[in-house]
């Protein structure tokens, strides 16, 4: 029966006025702590009374432009860019290693681990990748001084460890950069092309963070310096830059506060740091045929810039969803407040004691009615002296206390 008592009881609030500066204080403090974080930080700043939008979409076509003067040839934006459809990804060689007039046949391997002084050791390379070729396991001359392993495929093997400077020219190369992006939820558009760039702004200018902040072309040089790189050491061995265009817009304001932001960063800083495979390359080449039907070509070992133009951004406008959220959120977290106040008095204050007496008071029905036939005893009997009934209103928040 005493758990049943129990689990039928209920619980009221009871305000209690507590006429105390040092927990007045902590109170008040606390309450416009939580008001000013609301109203700075998630209203003003993170502008919670938005709904926003990140799924954003975006096009990005590029062009590259500039000529540059390498082993005597004079090379154009057909010879150096790669690949040639003007994508948001692109790589500027800047450095070729080129073997020409190579055949399908037998020859010596040219690199230093199957250097070789009979066919034992070649014998243990055969069925292994790496190298120029298939290993045939003869140890054949490579020049008058050493042997090295035979191999099959395209002959003669290429010598990648000669020291070939890069195509200086590519410093002043520009890369041209449209870009259209769209927040679906908004059905907002925009593009990189701001109102006042016009035809003839646009053959004249270059990217520059404070005085062309919104030109499209930018300087290879230029962007290599935001990037905080080297140019002659990146063209040596190539490397991966990333070009960011961010988008972040407030719909609530006219659409020309909607501009891009560019940054710069180089995003392959692994291989900048190691010694194993340092930087960026690949291999491709030129096919040809002679009369009689036999194909031959060059083979060309490019070390590029590869650029990968990156873009992100959100978009937000006014909702009134969010808004009520965030609304109720502040009112609610006021009450912080309060509990910490509690949390001190119950707790680490002189009296915690007396504090929890008048905090917490348990009240029965058989209290209750013997209080009352008293009172009506009392009231009809015109005795006066045994009973006083006092009621006072707090002036702090408007709470009643009720004394006997």
């Amino acid at each position: 029966m005493n758990c049943v008592k129990d689990f039928f009881t209920y619980e009221t609030t009871k305000s209690v006025v507590v006429k105390s500066w040092t927990i007045g204080i902590i109170n008040r403090v606390v309450q416009l702590l939580i008001i000013t974080y609301f109203i700075g930080w998630v209203f003003l700043h993170e502008k919670a009374y938005q709904v926003r939008d990140t799924a954003i979409e975006s096009s990005v076509m590029t062009k590259v432009k500039g000529f540059g003067v390498y082993n005597t040839k004079v090379m154009d934006v057909a010879d150096y860019v790669t690949p040639t459809q003007g994508a948001s990804v692109f790589c500027i060689i800047t450095k070729l290693i080129t073997t020409e007039n190579q055949m399908q046949g037998l020859c010596p391997e040219s690199e230093v681990k199957y250097r070789c002084h009979s066919d034992v050791d070649c014998r243990k390379h055969m069925g292994q990748s790496g190298g120029n070729g298939i290993k045939t396991g003869r140890c054949v001359s490579y020049n008058s001084t050493f042997k090295t392993c035979e191999m099959k495929g395209w002959c003669p093997a290429e010598v990648d460890s000669i020291h070939i400077d890069p195509m200086m020219e590519a410093e002043n190369f520009t890369i041209f950069i449209k870009n259209s992006i769209r927040f679906p939820m908004f059905n907002f558009t925009k593009g990189n092309f701001l109102p006042n760039i016009t035809k003839t702004y646009i053959k004249t200018c270059n990217f520059h963070p404070v005085e062309h902040r919104y030109c499209p072309i930018f300087r290879l040089g230029d962007v290599l310096k935001f990037a905080h790189q080297d140019f002659y050491a990146l063209a040596s061995q190539g490397g991966v830059i990333g070009i960011k265009i961010g988008w972040v817009c407030d719909l609530d304001k006219s659409e020309e506060h909607c501009i891009p932001s560019y940054s710069f960063t180089r995003l392959d800083s692994m291989s900048e740091k190691t010694s194993v495979s340092p930087g960026y390359n690949f291999r491709y080449a030129k096919y040809y045929k002679m009369e009689n039907g036999t194909e031959y070509r060059t083979l060309l070992k490019a070390y590029a810039i590869r650029f990968d133009v990156l873009v992100y951004g959100n978009a937000g406008k006014f909702n009134m969803i969010p808004t009520l959220i965030n609304i109720v959120a502040a009112f609610t977290s006021v009450g912080v407040g309060t509990v910490l106040c509690d949390i001190i008095l119950l707790n680490f204050l002189k009296g915690a004691e007396q504090y929890k007496a008048k905090k917490f008071e348990e009240v029965s029905e058989h209290q209750i009615r013997s209080t009352m036939s008293n009172s009506n005893d009392l009231y009809k009997s015109n005795q006066t002296l045994s009973f006083k009934y006092d009621e006072k209103q707090s002036t702090d928040s408007g709470a009643f206390s009720i004394g006997l």
